[in-house]
């Protein structure tokens, strides 16, 4: 149950990291944040970043071996990445039309797959 716990707390900490990181690359398209200062602009950012820190910091101390979790601090670490790659695409395939999906990313996250599999095999 604690894996559960840990991959749900991680997938909601790495939507707002990618909201905080990439979000505000749409402001342009708001007309109320026209002509805002980069300052408030990397304020809002950080406040989003918040929430990401309120989810990330308890994934991994409820998913870390040495609090009696079920992952080693390197497999949190890649189930971390893979998570924010998934989310990433997501987001960016969604508000972000003018990206596209290409066959070398397809490549990259069956390397990335891999590299899951090579970290948890015993």
């Amino acid at each position: 149950m604690k894996s559960i716990y840990t991959i749900a707390l991680l997938v909601l900490s790495n939507t707002f990291m990618t909201f905080a990181w990439y979000g505000h690359l749409k402001f342009k398209e708001w007309k109320w944040f026209e002509g805002w200062p980069l300052v408030v602009i990397i304020l809002i950012s950080w406040g989003i970043a918040l929430f990401e820190y309120m989810f990330q910091v308890p994934a991994n101390r409820i998913g870390y071996q040495e609090n009696g979790g079920p992952f080693s601090l390197v497999q949190l670490k890649v189930i971390q990445e893979v998570i924010t790659l998934v989310v990433f695409s997501m987001f960016t395939l969604v508000l972000f039309k003018n990206e596209t999906f290409k066959w070398n990313h397809l490549l990259g996250f069956v390397f990335l797959i891999l590299a899951v599999y090579f970290i948890f095999k015993k």
